[in-house]
């Protein structure tokens, strides 16, 4: 190591004490950490650490805490906040998923993460012709506020963070949560959690939108002012890769579109008027981490540098909240089998080790059985358990970014890197306006997401089907004694009840309310005005999330997307 290398690396071991000293009051190391067989272990290693020669430039990787964030956003690491334990539930009416919600919570669940029914997620009510057979079926019906109350009964949303998987409708199911945290007696400035509405991830990848993209993207700009002004702690968008890369993605593609996407809600941001310093720090991201081990650890350190990066050097963040990319990872649905389904919890668990390793904030572990149906109750806690066994038992928690300065690592973390800027290139080029806002538009538009993906997903499925890749199981050491699963199933009378519910709520609210409010808002949606005040007035007249989306789609049309041959 060069006399100037070892300056460097000493001048930043320096400022990453002097961080953790001001984080936590005291220097680290002094809360003795040791292995099982009781060998001492530092809060964090690098090149000083082993008098190794160093890494010619060190400061890409540089220290916890430290810009570009390569080792990760907190100089404390999990050692000072573990990553919230998060599952993901829902399905079947509103009071079966509050009972899940609170078994999840009573069993070591930091937050919850509600998944919708595909209705819901389409903006349908449950009465709605286009419904029949799908109510309560991949996750949970929600047509109203009293839908919302139901679901969150009892959960202190004062304290408990709250994700919301939705898209297409996510602003008209935003107000219903917003109007329930209301009805009891919980102000939307107490409020902290995630709404996912990226509607750019389902014109690429998901396909579950409502309206075109200027409206969808109105209603997030509506969503960005609104929430800024009445709540602080909410996170208004996560920008979704996970559903990209279920969709056939490779690592670098999943994480290159998935950037592109946040860059253009940046700039969405900024047209608004609102200052990056002050809206940045609340968009967050959400991840898939796939079985390859090693390139899920590297995508995740390298979408910390590119976007830590980007917002400074392009979008003009100073301080480091705004360069932070703080991220929600799920395990590979698409990795999991039907073919012995026990070898799942293995897969899910090597996952999530991967998302540990590199540095998620929040994590959800998927149950074996979650490939034939939603999962059994016992399924659950088995993935909930593999959370708790990693925190716990495993000691990767005790040592900062474990895998930094790995040879293997940091090449491919390089390696991901260049290969995710290059795809950012082509993006912004698509329209070649100089925005990323007009390439991601332009690439939809031309089918050129939809195409890069489907040729990933076909190169896979090439590899399996010559044998060049195994998945065990499927297509090697097939040969199995276990019995076949129990799954679980969701009652016919579910549905039935739902919209029973819902018909006996219509008869009895003040209908001609209901339709005043909704022509509120329409007549909001013909002009410019923030659409949140309107909309949630509707909401507390009890209308409907299908209601909302009608009224909005009269104005703003329906999407549909062009044919690609």
């Amino acid at each position: 190591m060069s006399a100037d290398d070892a300056d460097e690396v000493a001048d930043g071991r320096r400022r990453f004490t002097q961080r953790w000293a001001e984080a936590t009051g005291r220097p680290p190391g002094e809360e003795r950490r040791s292995t099982l067989s009781g060998a001492r272990v530092e809060p964090v290693y690098g090149p000083d650490s082993v008098g190794a020669d160093g890494w010619p430039g060190f400061e890409e990787i540089g220290w916890p805490g430290e810009f570009p964030f390569t080792r990760g956003i907190y100089t404390t690491g999990y050692l000072g906040k573990p990553w919230t334990v998060r599952q993901f539930a829902g399905f079947g009416s509103a009071a079966d998923t509050n009972a899940r919600f609170h078994r999840l919570l009573e069993g070591g669940s930091d937050g919850i993460s509600i998944a919708f029914d595909l209705p819901t997620l389409m903006g349908l009510d449950s009465d709605h012709p286009k419904a029949r057979g799908e109510v309560g079926h991949c996750g949970v019906a929600i047509d109203s506020a009293l839908d919302m109350e139901r679901l969150l009964a009892d959960i202190p949303l004062d304290s408990v963070t709250t994700s919301m998987t939705i898209s297409g409708p996510a602003v008209p199911l935003f107000c219903t949560y917003v109007v329930a945290a209301e009805r009891a007696g919980i102000s939307p400035a107490a409020l902290g959690g995630t709404l996912q509405t990226d509607i750019f991830k389902e014109y690429i990848a998901q396909k579950e939108w409502i309206f075109p993209p200027e409206p969808h993207l109105r209603l997030i700009g509506d969503l960005m002012e609104w929430t800024q002004q009445n709540m602080p702690d909410y996170h208004p968008i996560s920008i979704s890769g996970y559903h990209i890369r279920e969709a056939g993605a490779t690592a670098a593609q999943e994480l290159a579109f998935t950037l592109a996407d946040g860059f253009g809600y940046v700039e969405l941001g900024l047209s608004r008027g609102l200052a990056v310093d002050d809206f940045a720090p609340r968009l967050s991201f959400f991840f898939d981490a796939h079985i390859d081990f090693f390139e899920e650890i590297a995508k995740f350190r390298a979408a910390r540098r590119i976007w830590a990066r980007w917002m400074r050097d392009r979008y003009g963040a100073t301080t480091d909240r705004a360069q932070w990319l703080r991220f929600h990872t799920q395990t590979a649905g698409v990795s999991l089998t039907a073919q012995q389904p026990e070898n799942n919890v293995v897969r899910t668990t090597i996952e999530a080790l991967a998302a540990v390793l590199g540095g998620t904030n929040s994590l959800h572990t998927n149950a074996l059985d979650e490939v034939l149906a939603l999962p059994t109750e016992a399924a659950a806690e088995v993935a909930l358990r593999t959370q708790h066994v990693l925190l716990e038992e495993t000691g990767v928690a005790s040592v900062i970014d474990p895998l930094g300065g790995s040879w293997f690592v940091e090449a491919l973390t390089d390696q991901v890197e260049v290969e995710v800027e290059s795809l950012l290139a082509e993006i912004e080029a698509q329209a070649g306006d100089g925005t990323m806002t007009s390439g991601i538009v332009a690439g939809i538009e031309s089918g050129w997401f939809t195409s890069r993906i489907a040729d990933a997903a076909s190169a896979y499925q090439r590899s399996l089907d010559n044998g060049e890749r195994q998945v065990v199981g499927v297509n090697a050491y097939t040969e199995s004694v276990a019995p076949p699963l129990e799954v679980l199933r969701i009652a016919e009378e579910v549905e039935s009840d739902q919209v029973a519910q819902l018909g006996a709520r219509r008869a009895v609210r003040d209908a001609g309310v209901v339709r005043a409010r909704l022509a509120d808002l329409a007549t909001a949606a013909r002009g410019s005005t923030n659409l949140l005040a309107p909309m949630l007035d509707a909401v507390r007249a009890e209308a409907t999330v299908g209601e909302l989306c009608d009224t909005l789609l009269e104005v703003f049309g329906r999407y549909t997307e062009p044919p690609d041959f």
